[in-house]
């Protein structure tokens, strides 16, 4: 199966393998090591010397960490949306009970940094600026060094979803002067679903300390706490831990500036074959398509669910769907952690030939 789908993403098999070890003590010194390790490596991926924090939870587990753990009920916040994402990460802190601006483009779109400078220049009680590196929905990388940079003169809070954008392509936490950053281990990291990581710069931990909204399970400061003694708060996905602990390995050999420069050089190769179809882009400016995932348009007459079906069903690739008013439109093609050149060229072929099946205008 070539699941081409931005989330799960395939695993290589000695990361499978890690994941199938027998269960071990989890608050013994075997598992402390391994948490160890793994935090190591989130430090090195998010490129920052200080703990990065591990929830057993999804991506939008984190997210909610990033918004509970900084934010108090009436806090205005503006949430800048460019897809699917953008729209959740506003919807949790809406229903935690922030005062929320909406910043919200037409899906295809990236964040304007100007727009966001404006905004924020208008509006002086705005304590944080919430938005997604890399949206999926759309296939679109806002230029996140830029925002950060007008968020940052301007005083504010920058909560980042990083979730299918940290350990594919470019996003140093330090280097930007992030304050809050999520990712999900189920995109670029090449393993299982159920684990965020979740980084805390030293402004969010002065926001953390004035924090009200209501925290639990997601509250930083207790994974910090049990992280010092070699632990989690609570139980953990250990298999998650092991596959970690593995793919590590393997992304450290090849490392940091690899695995973007392979990123890269994929994204362009996926954009290149659309465009020798004929197909036209999601992303309405070429220089903010993702290097992790590539949405394409449907050509005007074609059953875009059929051909997926077949797709699927006949020659085992799974192509990402569109989500909510893309639904049927466009097609999505997913290419991040354990990925080549060869899965997308597949992806591409089978897509070519089931086009021209439809005698679409290819």
């Amino acid at each position: 199966m070539n699941l081409r789908i931005p989330g799960p993403t395939p695993c290589p098999d000695e990361v499978l393998e890690a994941g199938a070890q027998q269960m071990m003590n989890h608050r013994g010194p075997e598992f402390a090591a391994i948490l160890r390790r793994v935090t190591e490596g989130l430090s090195w991926a998010f490129q920052t010397s200080d703990d990065v924090y591990s929830i057993s939870t999804s991506g939008t587990g984190g997210l909610e960490a990033a918004v509970v753990n900084t934010l108090s009920p009436g806090d205005r916040v503006l949430s800048v949306s460019i897809g699917s994402f953008g729209d959740r990460f506003g919807s949790i802190a809406q229903a935690y009970g922030a005062d929320v601006e909406k910043y919200a483009l037409e899906w295809g779109d990236a964040a304007d940094p100007a727009e966001i400078a404006r905004r924020l220049d208008a509006d002086p009680a705005i304590k944080a600026v919430l938005v997604t590196h890399n949206e999926t929905s759309t296939g679109v990388t806002n230029d996140l060094e830029t925002i950060a940079r007008e968020v940052r003169s301007r005083e504010r809070l920058i909560l980042v979803d990083a979730v299918s954008s940290m350990s594919s392509i470019p996003c140093p936490v330090e280097k930007w002067d992030l304050d809050v950053v999520v990712s999900g281990s189920q995109k670029g990291w090449m393993v299982a679903p159920g684990l965020a990581f979740v980084y805390m710069g030293p402004r969010a931990w002065e926001a953390y300390e004035s924090s009200t909204m209501p925290k639990f399970y997601f509250d930083v400061k207790r994974a910090k706490t049990s992280l010092d003694k070699g632990q989690n708060p609570w139980t953990p996905a250990m298999a998650v831990y092991y596959q970690m602990d593995r793919a590590f390995e393997l992304m450290r050999a090849e490392g940091l500036e690899g695995i973007f420069t392979r990123h890269a050089d994929i994204g362009a190769y996926a954009r290149e074959r659309a465009d020798q179809l004929g197909l036209t882009l999601v992303p309405t400016d070429r220089q903010r398509a993702s290097d992790t995932v590539t949405a394409v348009w449907w050509p005007e007459g074609v059953d875009g669910k059929a051909i997926s079906k077949r797709a699927r069903e006949e020659f085992g690739v799974v192509l990402g769907g569109g989500q909510g008013k893309l639904d049927g439109k466009i097609f999505r093609i997913g290419h991040l952690g354990f990925v080549s050149k060869e899965d997308v060229q597949q992806a591409f072929d089978v897509v070519e030939r089931l086009l021209a099946e439809q005698k679409a205008s290819v």
